[in-house]
């Protein structure tokens, strides 16, 4: 059986049953993020779902934007998003969605050296975006959806 869905199908499939479930929506601050840089949250947990917000390359020590080329940048990004992926017992592995904005596709070869690192097999789904600029003139922000 792979749901309450399929156990309400199965031991009920005769009778008229209205079932709600309401999930609920947890809030997520991992203590080894940097301070988020506005209002919203580092993540949201709703049911098996965790949706991360996207992260740039803020160095969680010092609160500054890291310096750097795309692959520091990037790799400063992926490791935030590990934080929060670790904060709940996660790993890349459960990804099963990823954006990634850049301010410039000229670095996406750079960017996708670094990002191949820590997305080894099984990949997620990715959509990856040119943007006009990012907060704190990043260069790169991704985020992901995750899968508990």
């Amino acid at each position: 059986m792979k749901s309450i869905a399929d156990f309400l199908t199965l031991h009920f499939k005769d009778a008229t049953l209205a079932v709600t479930f309401m999930a609920t929506k947890t809030i997520i601050k991992p203590a080894k993020s940097p301070t988020a840089v506005g209002p919203y949250n580092h993540a949201v947990r709703i049911g098996d779902l965790l949706f991360c917000a996207g992260q740039i390359p803020i160095d969680p020590k010092d609160g500054n934007l890291v310096t750097g080329d795309i692959k520091v940048q990037t790799e400063r990004v992926l490791q935030n998003v590990k934080a929060i992926l670790d904060d709940q017992k996660l790993t890349f592995a459960n990804v099963v969605k990823s954006t990634v904005f850049l301010t410039d596709l000229a670095n996406f070869a750079g960017m996708n050296e670094i990002y191949a690192k820590y997305f080894t097999e099984n990949f997620p789904a990715r959509s990856t975006i040119q943007v006009a600029g990012l907060p704190k003139g990043a260069s790169v922000e991704i985020e992901v959806i995750a899968h508990f």
